[in-house]
Parts: C-alpha cells; structure tokens; sequence
C-alpha cells in the first residue's frame, strides 16, 4: 500500500469537516445577506433588481463588513476543489480562521459590530450561528469549546 493510500481515509475525513463547516458557514453568510438587505431596504428604500442587490452586496460599503466571511467561503471552495490533498493543518487553519471572524462585538466596529446587531434582530441569523457553533472543535483537555 502506498503512503498516498493509507492517508485517503484520514484526508476525507479532513475533506469531510471542512465541507461540514463551509456548508454551515455557507448558510450563515445566506441569512447575514438576507437580513442586511432588510435593513438596506428599510432605511434606503426598495433594491430594483436582483442585479442592483448583487451589484450593492459588491460594491456598497453597507455590505462592506460581510467582505472577509465572504472571501473565506471562496477560500474554502478553493482549497476543497484543489488537486493538492487537504491537510489537516490547512482545515484547521480554516477553522480557526471560521471562528476568529465570528465574534462579536457590541462596542466595537465592523464585522464583529455588526454580526452582533444581526444576531439581535434576526432569528434566521441566530439557527444560522447555533450550527456554525456546533462545529466548533472541542478541547481535548476539558471538553470547552476553543476557536
């Protein structure tokens, strides 16, 4: 058996979670758009098209702060796609990556500002978080979750 073979197993299993966490954080990023484009809507007025709404969440700074998540998804899909093998050091590196962004900060500014907000108002954003934290891996030591 070659050294490729025996770690093909452990790799899905790599594979395996990085999708879980992409997945989830996938769904995260939907429910996060969805609920600004409610705000954006409420305060600015209606979006015209689904062209204008895709041109503002690129373009316009009040979709600005959902730019590192959404570049994190493009990561992922990338790594995932790619002929190299998936290791178990780059999935982590994502994990960790995953969870140092999703902080929140009520005092703050940015992402962890605003991601804040969005948990107040919008319980789609708050089951979109909860399976997210799911995935959260544990301490070996003593069971807490750690980012």
């Amino acid at each position: 058996m070659s050294k490729q073979e025996v770690n093909l197993p452990n790799s899905s299993a790599v594979k395996g979670k990085l999708v879980g966490l992409r997945d989830a954080i996938l769904l995260l990023h939907k429910a996060l758009v969805d609920s600004e484009r409610v705000e954006y809507e409420r305060t600015m007025g209606p979006i015209p098209s689904a062209n204008d709404f895709l041109r503002l969440v690129a373009t316009d700074p009040w979709f600005a702060w959902l730019s590192p998540l959404t570049r994190l998804l493009v990561s992922m899909d990338e790594a995932l796609e790619s002929e190299e093998p998936l290791t178990e050091q780059r999935s982590r590196a994502f994990f960790e990556k995953a969870f140092a962004l999703l902080v929140t900060d009520e005092s703050g500014q940015g992402l962890g500002r605003q991601y804040f907000d969005a948990l107040q108002r919008d319980p789609d954003v708050v089951m979109a978080h909860a399976e997210v934290a799911r995935l959260r891996p544990k301490d070996a030591k003593n069971g807490s979750n750690v980012a």
